[in-house]
């Protein structure tokens, strides 16, 4: 019993560990349901770079930055896609003639072009070809991502703080 326990723990602990990175991407709506504003974040650096990111991190700051950019009309947010994998992504919407609705489709691929044609290919397959419109275009580096082996260590910034004085 203890030997299952000890071993369940260590297998748990192990699968915990194990650091996971990539993007997510947010969007927020306002009280009737519409969308107001999207956004992402992503790590921008390999594993061991100062903008490397887990999936949780990455979550909470597209979040964080939507709140900021949706204003006071922000009513719920939602995370439409996120992804732990090393590659380009794209973000586009169309809109969709007999529903009257909007479509927001996510293209990921190992290059720029092929991420495109994924997301308006989404687009597509649910018939939301009119004003096809890619929103946003970026690389994310994932958990199989490569450590930085010599990342930039930046030096605190330096303020010089004049102090006023009763003169």
């Amino acid at each position: 019993m203890k030997i299952t326990r000890v071993l369940s723990v260590s297998i748990l602990f192990i699968l915990a560990s194990h650091i996971r990175a990539g993007d997510a991407i947010a969007m927020g709506y306002d009280y009737n349901g519409v969308w107001t504003a999207v956004t992402y974040n992503r790590s921008s650096t390999p594993r061991g770079g100062d903008h490397y990111r887990q999936s949780a991190q990455a979550c909470v700051f597209a979040l964080r930055d939507l709140r900021f950019r949706a204003g006071e009309d922000l009513a719920w947010t939602k995370i439409i896609g996120k992804s732990d994998k090393t590659g380009y992504v794209t973000v586009a919407r169309g809109h969709e003639l007999t529903a009257g609705k909007d479509a927001t489709a996510i293209g990921r691929g190992n290059s720029q072009a092929e991420a495109d044609m994924k997301a308006l290919e989404k687009l597509n397959t649910v018939t939301a070809t009119t004003d096809q419109t890619i929103v946003y275009r970026y690389f994310s580096y994932g958990a199989d991502s490569e450590p930085d082996r010599n990342p930039v260590k930046r030096e605190p910034a330096k303020h010089n703080r004049k102090v006023a004085s009763k003169n």
